[in-house]
């Protein structure tokens, strides 16, 4: 069974407003056996409107709709859907009069323009809509199913979950999409490639995309089968062949981002970990307590911009700056046994470099950063030269940071054993 999916809203196809509720629906479909084969955005236009529903409708066997149900001149979906179908639009009382107690609940009188919102396509069903003013709708004929949905996530979600969803479960196919993802840091997308693609290549039927992420790669295999357990099986085979092939690169085979994977092998370890930080402006930090109850061994980091709290806050003797320059080696170093020895923590992090867009020089150019990590048996260092605008750089120091604490513990495990 295919389904392409619509979503409405001039808004949408500009850069400030992302259609995140495409991801869930698609997710939510996979899950039935659904394959989610187009999506589509379409401004607040009723001719537009009308093309995408009668080109999805050719294709698809559910089209499910996004947005364009609310009561403004705008709001042309249900409209759009009645004109390619020939179909009248009939005020439904009962959302009318549901729409007048909402109002009325918050002490407000319903505006007429609400009205538009209990219009109806003759022969639809209605989906009550509990956290909003806009019904969602279920269309089925001429061998499609056409579902109409509201644009705010909260509403959308939980009428598919509770409308839609159940619809859908017993009209799905037997087949279900059964996948898995790795995620990599530490390689190119095209060494990963060359590494992994003969070993995924072999199986038959498998899809696997590899996805360049931010300071990682990704990678996703999947599988449509009817048969759960031989799918998951060949899944579980295809992940261990990966790992054997990619070595310690591969940092999480269950979705995890990588500040989740360092928290739990500072746990595991009963660790603490201290940061300091001056290109990244604290970010590093923030991503170690983005886990909760990350304070169990995160006390806390510094940001140490200028000089003067580098040598403040973390102990950086100033002839030290001077001499080789706030971005080097000797500053990174400093920093990270600095924090590790004024916070008694197990691991001190420091990282100083250039992330731009200026402040560069030729022996120093932008993306220039060196990041040291502190532990009892000593510190190791290295300049790293990261390509990409400001934020780029900043977030793969980052992740740079985050996986030598990964490696850290890993390479502690092999010891003990």
């Amino acid at each position: 069974m295919k389904a392409e999916i619509i979503a409405a809203g001039s808004e949408l196809l500009t850069p400030y407003r992302l259609d995140t509720n495409s991801l869930f629906l698609t997710g939510r479909l996979n899950l039935l056996g659904i394959r989610v084969t187009r999506k589509v955005i379409v401004g607040d236009s009723r001719e537009d409107l009308v093309d995408a529903f009668r080109d999805a409708l050719e294709r698809a066997n559910v089209v499910i709709s996004i947005g364009g149900l609310g009561p403004t001149e705008d709001d042309l979906t249900r409209e759009a859907l009645a004109e390619l179908l020939g179909l009248r639009l009939v005020r439904h009382e009962e959302i009318l009069q549901g729409i007048r107690d909402r109002f009325r609940r918050f002490g407000r009188t319903m505006p007429e323009s609400n009205v538009r919102q209990a219009m109806v396509p003759e022969g639809a069903e209605v989906l009550a809509n509990p956290l909003g003013t806009a019904p969602g709708l279920w269309l089925e004929t001429r061998g499609y199913i056409a579902v109409l949905l509201p644009g705010p996530p909260g509403e959308l979600e939980a009428m598919f979950n509770r409308e839609v969803e159940p619809r859908l479960a017993h009209r799905g196919p037997s087949q279900r999409l059964h996948t898995r993802e790795l995620r990599v840091v530490g390689m190119s997308e095209s060494d990963l490639d060359s590494r992994i693609a003969p070993i995924y290549s072999q199986y038959e039927g498998l899809e696997t995309s590899i996805l360049a992420a931010r300071g990682e790669i990704q990678i996703h295999p999947r599988i449509w089968s009817s048969d759960s357990t031989s799918a998951e099986r060949l899944l579980d085979n295809l992940v261990k062949k990966i790992e054997i092939a990619l070595g310690d690169c591969v940092f999480s085979t269950t979705r995890e981002p990588l500040e989740f994977v360092v928290g739990a092998a500072l746990r595991a370890h009963d660790a603490t970990i201290a940061t300091a930080e001056s290109c990244t402006g604290g970010l590093l930090a923030e991503r170690l307590t983005r886990v909760p109850g990350s304070s169990v061994y995160f006390p806390g980091g510094i940001v140490c911009y200028s000089n003067d709290w580098k040598t403040e806050w973390t102990g950086v003797p100033a002839e030290t700056i001077e001499t080789h320059g706030a971005v080097s080696s000797e500053v990174a170093i400093a920093l990270a046994e600095g924090i590790r020895r004024r916070s008694s923590t197990t691991l001190g992090v420091g990282i100083t470099g250039i992330a731009g867009p200026d402040g560069g020089t030729p022996e120093k150019p932008v993306g220039t950063v060196h990041i040291a990590l502190a532990s009892e048996g000593g510190c190791k260092e290295k300049q790293f030269r990261f390509p990409g605008e400001r934020e780029q750089v900043r977030w793969s120091a980052t992740q740079m940071a985050l996986d030598w604490v990964r490696m850290y513990f890993l390479d502690d495990t092999r010891r003990a054993t």
